[in-house]
């Protein structure tokens, strides 16, 4: 149970986390090592205020200071750094984005959430590749560690939908050594997978399949589909027409897993969902985390049978199985 002092330290939770986005949004990492006079004059920033906020980053752990001169530490350089296989820092750059939004929250609560709202992920081209690196830097370890969990599976030609740069295919691929399988995503999304799979020498067991799912249908053909952290950004009635679209895509018979938060019915349950759904109520038109019952019913809405869990999570790695028949 929680007290008083529980809640003063939630509440000053931002603390650390404003340190961590401002050294992101002035790409401070990157310049690095440095003192910070010399850093400060070279950029025209405020040396008395940079010196203590590169101090900061120094007590939380992220910087080493020696001499006056910051660095960053030696654990964090790659995921700090600018190789765009390794860094975090776009991701970090998203979250302030996203901070932005969030401050919008209480106007929201007051007045319901922006309908027109645009993406919060950019469509720069430039900013599309460090963006989608960053989410298989995040994103590989869960793969790595959910996909033998959920095999085996009968399955010869998988689609993996939003499949971004491949992180989820290709951990099916190396698991299932018959397996085939589409990559559907944005065009400019598909040349970067198309890079990845080629350097896990997979490229040959892999069509891609440039388009939007909001707009476009998907390739048939397949008997397994990935909807890998979808659900979420979407509303229901988008998610219905989504899974009608993984229905028409598969073979009779074929099985839909989505990976995503699964709500317990009272929508506090995982306790990461549940904040993960204010996410989505201020940074997306209409997304949210959903409960099993809506879920299961938003399937069969969409001509599914039999759904039900094949792995429980509590941090997005949930995953609902469902079947053509």
């Amino acid at each position: 149970m929680i007290g008083a002092t529980d809640v003063i330290q939630m509440a000053r939770g931002f603390f650390a986390s404003r340190i961590i986005l401002s050294a992101a949004e002035l790409d401070l990492f990157k310049k690095l090592p440095a003192d910070a006079p010399s850093l400060a004059q070279k950029n025209s920033w405020d040396a008395d205020a940079l010196t203590i906020l590169l101090d900061a980053l120094t007590a939380i752990e992220l910087l080493d200071k020696k001499d006056g001169v910051y660095s960053v530490r030696a654990n964090l350089a790659d995921a700090l750094g600018d190789d765009p296989d390794k860094a975090i820092t776009p991701m970090i750059a998203h979250l302030n984005t996203l901070w932005k939004k969030w401050s919008d929250l209480s106007d929201i609560v007051r007045k319901g959430r922006n309908t027109d709202m645009p993406s919060t992920i950019s469509k720069d081209k430039h900013a599309m590749r460090p963006f989608i690196g960053a989410m298989h830097v995040i994103g590989k370890g869960m793969a790595a560690s959910l996909i033998p969990r959920l095999l085996p599976v009968s399955a010869k030609k998988i689609l993996d939908v939003g499949g971004a740069s491949g992180t989820y295919l290709i951990e099916f691929l190396k698991h299932i050594p018959e397996l085939s399988g589409t990559l559907f995503d944005l065009p400019d999304v598909i040349s970067l997978a198309k890079e990845r799979i080629s350097q896990q020498g997979l490229l040959a067991r892999v069509n891609f399949a440039p388009g939007d799912f909001y707009k476009d249908t998907l390739p048939k053909g397949h008997d397994l589909i990935w909807l890998s952290a979808i659900i979420h950004q979407n509303s229901r009635v988008q998610n219905v027409a989504l899974f009608e679209k993984c229905f028409n895509a598969l073979e009779s018979g074929g099985r839909l897993w989505i990976r995503d938060h699964i709500m317990d019915e009272q929508r506090i349950n995982p306790p990461s969902g549940a904040i993960f759904a204010v996410n989505m109520l201020a940074v997306t038109p209409g997304g949210s985390t959903y409960t099993l019952s809506e879920v299961f019913q938003d399937l069969e809405t969409a001509g599914f049978v039999s759904p039900k869990i094949i792995h429980n999570g509590e941090n997005m790695d949930t995953v609902v199985d469902a079947i053509k028949p």
